[in-house]
């Protein structure tokens, strides 16, 4: 049973390949490296012992799209991890992350129509419910005008395979909406790798505990939370994975009740800023240096899941607490750093 994994050497998506190759999934790779390493592939390796195949190219090019599919009539699945991801830069630069998280979406559905049967898992992201009006969130709460062009490119990416879905009988797909994915493998032998300075909290944590960055930035204390800052469901990026491999296995064996459905993923409990900056200090015996600053626009106050539905009809729930998450998160630091 082969799967393709776009940005599979990613954070997210190099986890799920391991998981899936420990279900026994032949895995093929591919990705850009344009914030990740072929490095990666070492490390997959080690985990689950098998390398997965790995093809490099940006699926922005359309004939590279589709004479990758014309090689690989034998998937039976897609995962679609490739996209920009960060919020701040998303605001900066709008046109990228349009160009990059919309085209190769829809090139990848374009040859997925053409074939008799296949099962698309797509990376989403809690950002479409923007600052709901009730929490936890459910997947009925009203999708709102995006805070940021990030968001906005999930929301129309969900719309646009919605709307293939509807037209196209052979294809089933689910939609992931993450939370807040940290932490690390707990081998140490892949975790979050950020190529510049990161634009997550939990790598900039890990970074500035370990010397490579002077003082973390908190944007904001003043936001209406038992202590102003931001509130977020932070996931263990193992949790995660193992929901993709789930919802995959979801579709081949045609549990799904319809051919688009959509999940929430996360742990269902919510956690300020201060309070993973506090975790952490706890699980490293480090003291930080962060320090108050203005608010960050494409910001929302607070969000986390209600669970419920994956729990129940997926089957899934997170195992691995905030302080499991953190610990590994900094083992992983210490491990590149050594």
């Amino acid at each position: 049973m082969k799967i393709l994994v776009t940005g599979g050497l990613g954070f997210i998506g190099s986890h799920t390949v391991v998981e899936l190759q420990n279900k026994g999934f032949e895995v093929v790779i591919v990705d850009n490296c344009s914030n990740s390493s072929t490095e990666v592939l070492k490390g997959i390796t080690a985990i689950s012992g098998k390398q997965p195949i790995f093809e490099e190219f940006d699926l922005r090019e359309k004939n590279k799209v589709q004479d990758f599919f014309a090689r690989h009539t034998d998937l039976i699945g897609v995962i679609h991890f490739a996209a920009s991801k960060a919020v701040g830069e998303s605001v900066e630069n709008p046109l990228l992350y349009y160009e990059n998280n919309i085209s190769a979406l829809v090139y990848i559905l374009q040859e997925l129509q053409k074939k008799d049967t296949t099962n698309f898992i797509f990376s989403s992201s809690c950002t479409v419910y923007g600052q709901a009006d009730e929490l936890p969130i459910t997947e009925n709460a009203p999708v709102k005008e995006a805070e940021s062009p990030y968001g906005n490119t999930k929301q129309i990416g969900e719309e646009i395979i919605r709307d293939t879905c509807k037209v196209t009988s052979n294809l089933k797909a689910i939609a992931l909406r993450y939370f807040n994915p940290i932490g690390a493998h707990p081998s140490a032998e892949i975790g979050e790798l950020p190529i510049g300075v990161p634009q997550n909290l939990i790598p900039y944590i890990t970074q500035t505990a370990a010397g490579l960055r002077e003082q973390l930035s908190v944007f904001g204390d003043n936001y209406p939370t038992d202590d102003g800052t931001c509130i977020r469901d932070y996931i263990h990026v193992v949790d995660l994975a193992k929901a993709h491999v789930i919802a995959l296995q979801r579709l081949i064996n045609d549990a799904n009740k319809s051919n688009y459905e959509v999940f929430n993923v996360g742990t269902g409990t919510g956690s300020s800023v201060l309070e993973v900056i506090n975790s952490f200090e706890k699980v490293s015996q480090k003291k930080l240096n962060y320090k108050i600053v203005d608010r960050r626009e494409g910001d929302i106050m607070s969000a986390y899941a209600n669970t419920q539905k994956a729990n129940t009809e997926l089957g899934w729930k997170s195992e691995s607490s905030l302080d499991d998450a953190l610990a590994s998160a900094w083992k992983w630091e210490l491990k590149i750093r050594s």
